[in-house]
């Protein structure tokens, strides 16, 4: 059991270190709204995952695998969702959001701990891929080969907590690094970084296979 939990949280470590669209995610977000932004962003993709958890625990997550049309519509959804933020970003970048404020930053706007949460919930639970992975990893851990609901359910949250700290360092080193990274030509550029980055995720998974 001691062996099949640490084989889970070393592959779990290394699926949450890999950059993706909740890394991208975080780091708009923070640069948007500060750290507080950051860590909301962090807690809404772990709110997301913690959804997941439960509906792959309870076989959920098997059926809306299963079943093409309605995978095809979370897929699109996700997608879109991923590509109006990213759109969002690249319009601050080119400079046609709202101007910086002396002290404040603005660049698409101040964003709110409430909206990043919201945000990172939304981007989560649109992201196809959450269902396939925590359908596929979780009963291949879960102690003897089991997929009772309380295991699942445990390895899962663990998962969450793993994901809700790395983003939330995330967040605080791109807050640290604030006085540089939110230069206004500094700023511009990862707003495009980031917007290009989020673009691209979104438009990746709606063109993906499975």
């Amino acid at each position: 059991m001691l062996g099949e939990l640490l084989a889970f949280l070393a592959v779990s470590a290394l699926v949450i270190v890999t950059p993706g669209q909740d890394t991208a995610l975080t780091i708009r977000n923070t640069l948007a709204g500060g750290r507080r932004s950051g860590v909301g962003t962090a807690l809404g993709v772990s709110a997301g995952q913690a959804v997941w958890t439960l509906a792959a625990s309870a076989g959920v997550t098997a059926l809306l695998v299963a079943s093409e049309p309605a995978f095809l519509a979370l897929k699109l959804a996700g997608a879109a969702y991923l590509v109006f933020l990213g759109a969002q970003a690249l319009l601050s970048a080119l400079g046609l959001g709202p101007r910086h404020a002396a002290g404040t930053v603005r660049g698409i706007g101040r964003l709110t701990p409430r909206a990043a949460f919201r945000q990172g919930v939304v981007s989560n639970l649109g992201n196809p891929k959450m269902a396939v992975f925590f359908t596929s990893l979780l009963p291949q851990f879960a102690p003897e080969g089991g997929a009772s609901f309380a295991a699942m359910l445990a390895l899962g949250l663990a998962f969450c907590t793993m994901t809700l700290a790395w983003l939330t360092g995330y967040s605080l080193a791109v807050d640290r690094a604030g006085a540089v990274l939110r230069r206004p030509a500094v700023r511009r550029a990862l707003d495009a970084l980031t917007g290009a980055v989020l673009v691209a995720l979104g438009l990746r998974v709606a063109t993906e296979r499975r």
